[in-house]
């Protein structure tokens, strides 16, 4: 599929409240009329299969769906998710096939596999997904920033390329599935012929059996490493948001495909900010007189420092919006407001002549301040 994305619910047909009772059983119609076994001399309908399962795998997740209906989008390959997306989420063919017979209870395994396929190789299985926390301060996911991850998993063995057969040794086919991976069985019942079908007992799904296993990987064909990262935070993000990268997870058994490494983002608290969504707000002391007198400020802002002026009478604890100085939004333009509060600071360890000119005006400022209830800010 090239170009803008179609909407997941209208690829579905169904409407944006829909429940996942009505999400799941609109997604099986539409994976069975487009599905490619049935479509042999259709091109257009593996693709359509594929965007209906691709649909169905962020429609059916509450997480997913919430972040897809908020922002149009959630992570794939170096996407984003957690309230961002950035290219968004994609399913290839085998995939979305294997998705298809999970969830409807026909059992794992390719497509060629199960619908009357051969397709030599088998069904190498993918090596595990993975997580990791990614620790930014509140200026890194301000501007966005370019770090470098250690990830530790199982890598493809080096000895011998990831076969798991030993050097000068190659895996052979399974003739107990000749290469297939899967096996089947016919029993005769009172409906009639049933034909069931499973993993192979002998290669455990590989299609292969290796006879000289590899020393360093025991035969497995992957063996536990290490890889550096680069990842490109998005300005913007928050903690609990996560960018998916494809491939980067386990490495597969026997040649098999790599999983997905998820890395969470967490946004470390500032020690000047406190962040409310895309809003920063700071709390600036000032002194009594200047509350009352009036007054300009400088304020620490992500962009440097900004003049704020404090109109004459200001109550303490007042708060004042600064527009576009906050948090940039994820995936959209625009940006967030920084919010200032400035609280009246009462200093200490007065000297008597600054305590005797305080006396002076302290009664007259007594008759001023109003009884006790709730007082609206002036």
């Amino acid at each position: 599929m090239s170009g803008r994305k179609r909407d997941y619910y209208e690829v579905l047909g169904i409407a944006r409240d829909a429940d996942a009772t009505e999400v799941k059983k609109a997604y099986r119609a539409q994976a069975i009329k487009y599905h490619p076994d049935k479509n042999p001399d259709d091109p257009g309908a593996a693709e359509k299969f594929r965007e209906a399962a691709e649909a169905y795998e962020v429609l059916k997740d509450p997480q997913k769906r919430s972040q897809y209906d908020q922002y149009g989008h959630v992570g794939d390959a170096g996407g984003f998710g957690g309230g961002y997306g950035q290219g968004g989420f994609n399913v290839d063919l085998n995939d979305a096939l294997e998705s298809f017979l999970r969830n409807f209870g026909m059992g794992g395994g390719g497509f060629g596999d199960v619908f009357g396929g051969g397709g030599g190789g088998g069904s190498r299985g993918r090596g595990r997904n993975l997580q990791l926390e990614l620790a930014v301060t509140l200026e890194e996911a301000a501007r966005g920033v370019r770090k470098t991850l250690k990830v530790t998993k199982q890598v493809p063995c080096g000895d011998c390329g990831g076969s798991g057969a030993a050097s000068g040794s190659k895996p052979t086919v399974c003739q107990h599935c000749r290469g297939h991976g899967r096996v089947r069985q016919v029993r005769q019942s009172l409906l009639g012929q049933m034909v069931t079908e499973g993993i192979c007992p002998q290669c455990q799904g590989r299609g292969q059996i290796v006879q000289d296993p590899c020393r360093s990987c025991r035969g497995s064909g992957t063996v536990r490493g290490e890889e550096s990262l680069e990842v490109n935070v998005p300005a913007g993000v928050s903690s609990g948001n996560y960018m998916e990268l494809q491939g980067k997870g386990d490495a597969g058994e026997h040649g098999g495909g790599a999983g997905h490494l998820r890395v969470v983002f967490n946004v470390r608290e500032s020690d000047l900010y406190e962040r409310h969504g895309d809003d920063l707000l700071i709390d600036v002391p000032v002194s009594p007189v200047d509350l009352m007198l009036g007054t300009k400020i400088e304020v620490p802002t992500l962009d440097g420092k900004v003049a704020l002026k404090i109109p004459a009478g200001t109550q303490s604890h007042k708060i004042f919006r600064m527009r576009k100085k906050g948090m940039p939004h994820v995936n959209r333009p625009g940006t967030g407001d920084q919010l200032v509060r400035v609280i009246a600071w009462t200093p200490g360890g007065l000297d008597k002549d600054l305590v005797k000119r305080l006396e002076a005006l302290q009664s007259d400022l007594a008759r001023r301040v109003p009884p006790p209830g709730r007082h609206h800010e002036e």
